[in-house]
């Protein structure tokens, strides 16, 4: 099997980098052009929060503040999606590998799989947040709807086992 292209599926978190950083690599050995791909969704962590109004609309002025700010916050989470994107293009052109960047709004799973049917990828890699349990059923789990869904093979990259033992003590330090 040839790689051409590489779908690199990319979120704000910090196993993005990894997730870059392993496809660039590829992409040198394969001589692969990348498609770097954020998905705009209301379930990365560090969106904006989508304010929610019960059937009382006792203050309408207050209710066109909170749409502004949230249109704003919106706003600016797109732009440091984008930022985030050119970043890691120019890295690419740096070292001499193709490639073109894409964000798109939608669910990330079937975006990532629409965009790897329609630009022809051979490839797709991504991260794992490694949810698991009750977060994992109620949340899902991108990843594993790529590798259900996807039209061509996935590489799934996880958090080195020292990070995740970092936020499970974080999360564990919070509760108690």
């Amino acid at each position: 099997m040839f790689i051409n292209k590489i779908l690199v599926a990319l979120d704000r978190s910090e196993l993005s980098k990894q997730v870059f950083e392993q496809a660039l690599a590829l992409a040198k050995v394969t001589q692969a052009n990348l498609m770097l791909l954020h998905v705009l969704s209301a379930e990365e962590e560090g969106s904006p929060y989508v304010p929610v109004y019960s059937g009382f609309d006792y203050y309408s002025g207050v209710r066109g503040q909170t749409l502004e700010v949230y249109q704003e916050q919106w706003n600016a989470f797109k732009r440091e999606g984008l930022e985030m994107l050119q970043s890691f293009c120019a890295q690419a052109d740096i070292a001499g590998v193709t490639t073109q960047f894409t964000q798109n709004p939608g669910s990330p799973g079937r975006c990532i799989c629409d965009v790897s049917h329609n630009w022809g990828a051979d490839l797709i890699i991504m991260g794992r947040r490694g949810h698991s349990g009750l977060k994992e059923l109620f949340l899902g789990s991108v990843s594993n709807y790529v590798l259900h869904h996807a039209p061509c093979s996935v590489h799934i990259v996880h958090l080195p086992v020292v990070a995740k033992k970092t936020e499970a003590q974080k999360t564990q330090s919070i509760s108690t």
